[in-house]
């Protein structure tokens, strides 16, 4: 496993990571959630050690990044925010120098190679400069550098920054792939990949967690979990369907969208009101382009946790 033990990270009066404590377990994917500032890239850092911690501790399989950094490192592929690599390099020759680095050798060498530059379909850029690259290319060089000697851990600093939708879903099959035998920590501010491919996420705000759940039962946090909504071709009525949804005893309260042509109804303490909507729409025959059963909003429970944390 990888464990952080009250992680602290001091600059001056600023406290960055206040008391950071978690495990992550094999086969886990850990989405670390934060908004700009809340402490999730000085975290990774920690855990990867590239940053000292002021106080507390972190492990790597078993390892103290501290007291036995070599074998935790050997332990552990990291993408830093950023992915920075050798500009002056072509990612050829970039990747051959970190196989050596890893001590990579021989066939095994050649068949990581081989093995990350077609997972990362880099072969169209490999003799190319790195700095001509696109962002996206010089992302996935860093990607492929993260886990070219098939570590057990894997530590991702925003993986999928700069990718276009179509490379953003073969990055998260790839990380959808390898998650069944690794440990894999994703620090991202993209909702959409924490409930693409995390099975655990911990949100931090001002240096704190705030949350350590399953991205399903966050979801279920939201005030949209289970509530309704109706599109309709046109604006006009709304107010008459609201005031008759509002009216159904399962129903807390209703909200209009005239902009989105919408309105949705909100249950009473989480109740399924599906049903009850749906047979009054038919009974008023309402001309519906859509009724949608909202599962929940994690951006909106993202923003509720973390501006309570603000507001202390």
């Amino acid at each position: 496993m990888i464990r952080a033990e009250s992680l602290t990270r001091e600059y001056g009066t600023l406290r960055a990571v206040d008391h950071i404590s978690f495990t992550v377990q094999p086969g886990e994917v850990l989405g670390f959630l934060g908004p700009n500032g809340a402490g999730k890239t000085t975290t990774m850092r920690m855990m990867a050690g590239f940053v000292a911690p002021t106080s507390g501790r972190a492990e790597i399989c078993g390892f103290s990044m501290e007291e036995q950094p070599l074998e935790a490192k050997r332990q552990l592929g990291y993408l830093p925010e950023g992915a920075p690599s050798y500009g002056e390099m072509t990612p050829r020759q970039f990747l051959a120098f970190i196989a050596r680095i890893r001590g990579l050798e021989g066939d095994r060498r050649r068949s990581r190679l081989d093995d990350v530059i077609g997972r990362l379909q880099l072969g169209s850029v490999m003799d190319q400069r790195i700095e001509t690259l696109s962002k996206g290319f010089r992302r996935r060089v860093g990607l492929a550098q993260a886990i070219i000697h098939d570590p057990p851990v894997l530590i991702l600093d925003e993986p999928t920054d700069g990718l276009d939708p179509n490379q953003k879903h073969e990055v998260r099959e790839l990380i959808n792939a390898m998650a069944k035998d690794k440990i894999i920590v994703i620090s991202t501010h993209i909702l959409e990949e924490v409930d693409a491919v995390c099975t655990r996420a911990i949100i931090i705000a001002a240096g704190r967690i705030v949350a350590d759940e399953t991205p399903d039962a966050l979801i279920r946090r939201s005030r949209y979990h289970n509530a309704v909504t109706l599109r309709f071709a046109a604006a006009a009525g709304l107010k008459t369907v609201a005031a008759e949804l509002d009216a159904l005893g399962s129903v807390e309260h209703v909200e209009i969208d005239e902009h989105a042509r919408s309105v949705t109804a909100f249950p009473k303490d989480g109740a399924v009101i599906v049903t009850a909507v749906g047979d009054l729409a038919g009974a008023r025959n309402w001309a519906l382009e859509q009724l949608h059963l909202e599962s929940g909003r994690l951006d909106e429970v993202f923003r509720s946790i973390t501006e309570q944390e603000a507001a202390r």
